[in-house]
């Protein structure tokens, strides 16, 4: 396999392996309706076989940082299908990872008088307010068994607004680095005793049922799911590396009768045996992704599809600095420098500026 070279996702059809990976940007306006800005942004990496946006949050009380769109009100549709025109009239295909923070958050951020989690464990640290201050994490409301099946409708109105009414070719279903479907995976941050807590097939459940329900609301061949197992972070601890291979089993097996476009993983050892063995129960392409400096250049992109080790690479600082990456790549070309002084800041600056090959800053 080649990194230049096509490939089909389930019904994603890739002109080349490299996807832009989700990247939280903090651009979107103060009600979480993504603006002109962020559709010049997506549409610059356009000629990326395919982009994960940001996460989006599919109700208010599961946004998790000022500045994040969302996928909830007429507006934000709006915004979105502005993004997905300009994408696509570049010619390029782009999911929408639909992503509840859970106890990753703060009212000061969602406006709603609680956050809500699996278990009522708040997270060791401080959210980042709007207007710049700092808060301890709040204690999250345990989520109920009926509440946490309304979680599951959350997911399918937002994907059903990202691809039936945005024009989006898909949704990405973020189930790692800490956000709530995480923290249902994750023992150190569940420690519920009803179907949802418990065993590792219990904790796999919600994930799961999020799939299934999305897949049916707009076709699994559009859905992915992404995972970053035993990454513990945010207080979603794993620190059992035998439960954590249970879980996670427990996880793709089901979700491999859905048949969706893949399974994205965020793991330091792509090639070893959690993710390659992941990857062959799933029985689905696997998009590995370039955190923990997986993918530090060109080559290792390369030596990953090559290798066979991933069907796809999900790449991040690389493409926020060079809108045309795989060009730069395809080419041999000198590529640019990120500025991570401007990655979560506002404006244009470190976010629509950087030079394309031919000097323009516009796509």
């Amino acid at each position: 396999m080649d990194l230049f070279s096509p490939v089909i996702l389930g019904d994603l059809h890739l002109p080349n392996r490299v996807v832009m990976a989700p990247l939280t940007r903090m651009r979107a306006e103060a009600d979480g309706t993504p603006n002109e800005l962020i559709a010049e942004h997506y549409a610059q990496r356009a000629s990326t076989g395919l982009i994960v946006t940001e996460g989006a949050y599919p109700s208010a009380e599961s946004r998790a940082y000022p500045g994040q769109p969302g996928l909830v009100t007429d507006e934000h549709v709006a915004g979105w299908r502005r993004v997905a025109e300009a994408v696509h009239a570049r010619g390029g295909r782009l999911v929408a990872q639909v992503m509840h923070g859970g106890r990753v958050s703060h009212t000061a951020i969602t406006g709603t008088d609680r956050i809500v989690a699996p278990s009522a464990i708040a997270i060791q640290g401080e959210a980042h307010l709007p207007g710049g201050t700092k808060a301890p994490y709040p204690v999250p409301h345990a989520l109920s068994t009926a509440e946490v099946r309304g979680v599951v409708e959350e997911f399918v109105a937002a994907s059903r607004r990202a691809v039936l009414e945005a024009g989006l070719d898909g949704v990405e279903i973020h189930s790692a680095n800490g956000y709530l479907l995480h923290e249902f995976l994750a023992p150190g941050s569940n420690h519920r005793e009803d179907e949802y807590g418990g065993s590792p097939e219990n904790r796999a459940r919600l994930t799961v049922e999020v799939a299934t329900a999305v897949a049916e609301a707009i076709g699994a061949g559009r859905v992915g799911v992404r995972i970053s197992p035993a990454h513990n972070i945010q207080d979603a601890s794993e620190p059992d590396p035998a439960d954590v291979e249970a879980t996670y089993q427990a996880l793709v097996e089901g979700l491999r009768p859905l048949g969706l476009a893949y399974l994205s993983v965020l793991h330091a050892e792509p090639a070893g045996d959690l993710v390659q063995g992941l990857r062959k129960r799933f029985e689905g392409p696997l998009m590995a992704n370039s955190g923990f400096g997986v993918v530090t250049s060109r080559q290792d992109a390369v030596d990953l599809v090559a290798d066979g080790v991933a069907d796809a690479v999900a790449v991040g600082r690389m493409v926020i600095a060079n809108p045309d990456l795989v060009e730069r790549w395809q080419g041999g070309h000198p590529e640019n420098e990120p500025d991570p002084s401007t990655f979560y800041a506002p404006g244009a600056t470190g976010y629509t500026d950087y030079p394309f090959l031919d000097g323009r800053t516009t796509a």
